[in-house]
């Protein structure tokens, strides 16, 4: 990626300037259309679908969907557990119309752009 193609902003790519083009990485944990799903961005970042939670930025999603993060990378935000198997997060809302097409959402699910993050450490803080 450029670094000017970096600079552009939400803002920017909502108006139509830049659409933000997605590519497949991993869906499961629902009945219907096996969603949520988790794609990563053209923008350095991940998009992931999943249950609507009353709140436009925040989404439920199951565990076994942070499994699909491409590797040495991680969601870069922070995910509550809700103690059934998935995790509350909070992003940008996707409402442009051109991601939303890419998007096979069900009636219950909405989208969010998150931050994708270089992951540095791999476990075990303490000396042994």
């Amino acid at each position: 990626m450029k670094d000017e193609d970096a600079q552009i902003t939400s803002a920017e790519r909502e108006k139509g300037r830049d659409t933000m083009q997605l590519r497949f990485l991993g869906r499961g944990g629902s009945q219907v259309n096996d969603c949520p799903t988790l794609y990563a961005t053209d923008q350095g970042s991940y998009v992931a679908t999943g249950w609507r939670t009353g709140t436009s930025e925040t989404i439920e999603i199951p565990h076994l969907l942070t499994g699909f993060a491409e590797p040495h990378t991680f969601i870069g935000t922070a995910l509550t557990d809700t103690g059934r198997g998935t995790f509350t997060l909070s992003g940008r809302p996707i409402t442009d119309d051109k991601t939303l097409s890419q998007l096979d959402l069900a009636d219950d699910e909405a989208a969010i752009e998150v931050p994708k993050s270089k992951r540095t450490f791999y476990g075990v803080s303490a000396a042994r």
